[in-house]
């Protein structure tokens, strides 16, 4: 028999349950896959595996939980490491309870368009994962060619936008380009996730003031995502094996479209960001970039319509869309929103914040793993190894405290650049520890003292 470890408690959220009950998880621990999980309470003695168990975890009075995969993260490495990297990127991601996430295409430097790019990513990434990585790969304007390779290189599907991307290595498609890249994914078994914002003529606001919040808005109202996603849902039908996802959908009037998308058989698929349910437009303060993002937060009417979706499966789970840059693109001196750089910084805060919030909307602790770990799984390719609390599965887990709170403060978060729109909110639900295949990756009281980094790179 091998060594084994055993994680036992009186709260482990198994597969298909909206609350934790008491079980066993047992571990072997050379290949880190969980090789039986008994419901109940149990002694070493009860179960029956003699010396075999050299490593036993009580729980205590914490929740044990499947690892969050997050799908949506920019790490940024290699290119603009100053924005972000592995190194720290993964770091903020154990300390939150994450155990697998997905670096998207860009913003690194060469993002990954080409399989010679993405080994140039692995090889930056090698030694500094303190949790298991994976890649999504782009679409760009005349890559077609390169597509099938990135599969074969093993990209868990690929990432354009229909809008410009901010960044000019990672330019955005148009109709005929999308038309060439389907057939290629289709025929492949891929996925293909769009920034769904569609570039078209906006109302010009009266004296806008580039330091309000709303002259943001104003310049990214709803209908461009609700263009996009009918433009892709019209195009999906000439390719219906082919997976279509939404990401960050922030824009309620695209709802609509979606369900009858879905209703219609359509394999479609959408994710929405921890920002989009948690804050609201109303409350932007003037001059705080820290919240700017694209798409925009919309108002709390919308955010309603959000959580209503997720909570009938029309929005699919929830991620962070974690998407740093130094802290002088953000313009913090002068307030100028329109001309900082849009993206919200998230990594470790996020089952907090939607616990936080869930909790006010009668959500179950199931219903936010299942959106933030078994969904993101399946999303990635890899509902066979992750997100779940199950025999022949990786073993990821958490141990949660889900009633202790605290507030956000610079000093907590484990990112390079330490801004945050949720900095001075009160969030209940803390991490405690987390581990990946059966070994500690994160400790909330000595945070990563001791701890080598090991995540592999999937």
């Amino acid at each position: 028999m091998p060594d084994l470890l055993v994680c036992s408690g009186s709260s482990v959220l198994l597969p298909g349950n909206d609350h934790p009950s008491p079980a066993s998880i047992i571990i072997d621990k050379s290949s880190g896959k969980i090789v039986d999980v008994r419901e109940g309470h149990h002694t070493r003695e009860e179960l029956g595996l003699g010396a075999d168990i050299v490593e036993w975890i009580d729980a205590g009075k914490n929740v044990v939980l499947p690892g969050l995969v997050d799908a949506h993260v920019h790490l940024n490495e290699p290119g603009r490491t100053a924005w972000e990297g592995f190194w720290t990127g993964t770091r903020a991601a154990a300390s939150g309870g994450i155990t697998t996430l997905v670096d998207m295409p860009l913003n690194s430097l060469p993002p990954t368009t080409t399989v010679a790019n993405l080994e140039a990513k692995r090889q930056a990434a090698e030694g500094q994962c303190h949790t298991d990585v994976a890649f999504w790969g782009g679409v760009i304007p005349d890559n077609q060619d390169h597509l099938k390779p990135l599969v074969g290189a093993g990209v868990r599907g690929f990432k354009c936008f229909l809008i410009e991307s901010g960044v000019e290595e990672f330019p955005c498609v148009e109709e005929a380009d999308l038309l060439l890249s389907m057939k290629e994914l289709e025929e492949a078994r891929s996925i293909l996730l769009f920034h769904a914002e569609l570039a078209e003529p906006v109302a010009d606001v009266d004296d806008p003031d580039p330091r309000q919040y709303s002259t943001f808005l104003s310049s990214r109202p709803q209908k461009l995502e609700t263009s996009a996603i009918s433009l892709i849902t019209k195009l999906q039908k000439a390719h219906p094996n082919l997976r279509c996802h939404i990401v960050h959908l922030s824009a309620a009037s695209a709802l609509p479209v979606i369900r009858t998308a879905k209703s219609a058989g359509l394999p479609l698929t959408v994710e929405t960001c921890f920002h989009y349910l948690c804050l609201a437009a109303e409350d932007i303060p003037a001059g705080h970039a820290e919240f700017k993002c694209c798409p925009p937060i919309r108002d709390a009417s919308n955010k309603d319509l959000l959580w209503d979706a997720l909570k009938d499966g029309s929005i699919d789970c929830v991620v962070s869309d974690h998407s740093p840059c130094v802290l002088e693109l953000k313009h913090l001196e002068d307030g100028d929103i329109m001309t900082a750089w849009g993206g919200i910084s998230t990594l470790g805060l996020g089952l907090s914040l939607l616990w936080t919030e869930g909790q006010k909307r009668g959500v179950s602790l199931g219903q936010v793993v299942d959106w933030t770990s078994k969904k993101t799984a399946e999303h990635a390719g890899l509902g066979n190894l992750k997100g779940q609390i199950k025999a022949g599965y990786d073993a990821d887990f958490v141990l949660w405290d889900q009633d202790a709170g605290y507030v956000v403060t610079k000093e907590l978060l484990q990112y390079k650049n330490k801004i945050s729109p949720y900095e001075g909110l009160k969030l209940r639900g803390r991490v405690e520890q987390t581990y990946l295949r059966g070994r500690k990756v994160f400790d909330r009281h000595v945070g990563f003292e001791g701890l080598v980094p090991f995540g592999k790179l999937l």
